[in-house]
């Protein structure tokens, strides 16, 4: 599946809530702002659910809506309402065969990371990593409603990644790579190995962001990530936003540190400061296509 059949204004989008709960203000506010952006909306029962306090429901209902929704040939998008935890439960319930004989796109991010991997691998799906309608649309700025925008309904053949205003692409680890874009959140990334889900990342370009986590944290899981072969096994790396993920300890490493130590002896074309992720402004990013990485001059191009 390609993105060649972009989204337009009257098109219907199916919301569904994959893992964590929100409430009705937030709910409004998320269909309102989709509304807004020119589309219909269809909005699942997940939405209303709150099971344990952090779940929108029980993992099958959750996981038969997104099999629905895929089936439904009158949505032509699935937006996930919020992340928070609960993707990971419901992928033993999908049916790829059947999401693959339905391709459509589906946005997120954070939890979501389980469902973009997930589809790509199994049911060979472009996903789209980006803001979602309960959380960040809700206040999002100009900027990230025209990234989100320029992947969704986007009709041209090639395109580039573009940081907001100000922010520039740092290159860690000087080159070029080409390969098929995946990854997402890297707790969740870490969270999936040693499952039928666990990341390929052979032939691609892994992009990595987390939020809110402490150094050895970060180090951990990052160390997982190079031991299993990710790294080696990478084209290139994307490293996106790292929020509230900056250590007060001043004897403790940075981010920064732990990328120069556990990513970058790997010689992979590697960049930094992507503002993808847990930010605002933020990039979307078009998972499960093909993208050259120019890693000295901070360029990502995107073959739809």
């Amino acid at each position: 599946m390609d993105i060649r059949n972009p989204l337009k204004a009257g098109d219907k989008i199916g919301l569904t809530a994959p893992a964590g709960p929100t409430d009705e203000e937030k709910l409004n506010e998320g269909i309102s702002i989709l509304k807004k952006l020119g589309f219909r909306v269809s909005v699942g029962l997940t939405c209303y659910q709150n099971e344990g306090g952090y779940l929108a429901g029980p993992a099958a209902m959750r996981a038969n809506e997104l099999n629905q929704m895929f089936a439904d040939p009158d949505i032509d998008a699935i937006f996930c309402l919020r992340g928070g935890y609960g993707a990971m439960q419901i992928l033993p319930f999908l049916n790829f065969d059947m999401i693959a004989d339905h391709p459509k796109l589906l946005i997120g991010y954070s939890d979501i990371t389980a469902l973009h991997i997930a589809l790509q691998q199994k049911s060979n799906l472009v996903t789209v990593h980006g803001p979602m309608p309960a959380s960040d649309l809700i206040s999002a700025s100009e900027f990230t409603i025209e990234s989100l925008l320029a992947v969704l309904t986007s009709s041209q053949s090639v395109s580039r990644l573009e940081n907001p205003p100000g922010e520039k692409v740092e290159c860690l680890v000087s080159g070029n790579a080409a390969g098929v874009l995946t990854g997402g959140n890297l707790a969740l990334i870490a969270s999936l190995l040693g499952t039928p889900f666990e990341i390929n990342t052979r032939g691609k370009i892994l992009f990595l962001e987390d939020v809110g986590e402490e150094s050895y944290r970060i180090d951990r899981m990052l160390t997982q990530l190079a031991l299993a072969g990710k790294f080696a096994e990478a084209e290139g790396i994307i490293l996106g936003s790292w929020t509230d993920c900056q250590s007060s300890n001043p004897d403790s490493f940075q981010v920064e540190d732990l990328f120069r130590k556990i990513i970058a002896p790997f010689g992979k074309p590697t960049v930094m400061n992507v503002r993808a992720g847990h930010c605002e402004p933020t990039v979307t990013l078009p998972f499960g296509i093909p993208v050259i990485l120019h890693a000295q001059e901070g360029k990502l191009s995107y073959y739809q």
